[in-house]
Order: structure tokens, then C-alpha cells, then sequence
């Protein structure tokens, strides 16, 4: 019985983290769309500086989140799923 509970308690878990997994993910990569609206050079002035120093931090915190989660694998498109 105790097998039980925990299979169901380790469950919720998992789908807690796969719903809050997708949404984090989806909405990461709609925040990056946004920063590369940026790229509009009608609307805004930049120069290569500046979009090395966005990549630079950008890449940096993929990096800091590989580490965290210990695993290699990458979602290509805004429909994530575990």
C-alpha cells in the first residue's frame, strides 16, 4: 500500500514538473522572439556590441541551466513537451 502512495505521490510530482517544465519553456522562448524584435534596425540603433553583450548573457544563462538540470538534451520549436 505504501508502494502505492508513493507511486502516486512521485507521479504528481512529475506532472506538476511537465506542466510547469512546458509552460516556463514556451514562455522563455516567446521572450526571446521579443528580444530579437530588437533587430529592427528602422525602429532601434545598436551596433554589434550590443547584441554580443545580449547573446553573451543570454548564452550564459542556457549555460547556468545545463548545469542546473544535468541533461543535454534542446527543444527546437515553441511546442515543448516532455
Amino acid at each position: 500500500m505504501a508502494s502505492i502512495e508513493a507511486d502516486s505521490k512521485k507521479l504528481s510530482r512529475r506532472e506538476k514538473f511537465v506542466q510547469l517544465a512546458e509552460s516556463r519553456t514556451v514562455n522563455a522562448i516567446k521572450a526571446i522572439r521579443i528580444i530579437g524584435k530588437l533587430g529592427n534596425r528602422n525602429a532601434y540603433e545598436y551596433d554589434e556590441s550590443d547584441v554580443r553583450k545580449i547573446v553573451k548573457a543570454l548564452n550564459d544563462e542556457i549555460e547556468a541551466l545545463k548545469t542546473r538540470m544535468k541533461t543535454t538534451k534542446a527543444s527546437d520549436g515553441v511546442d515543448f513537451k516532455l
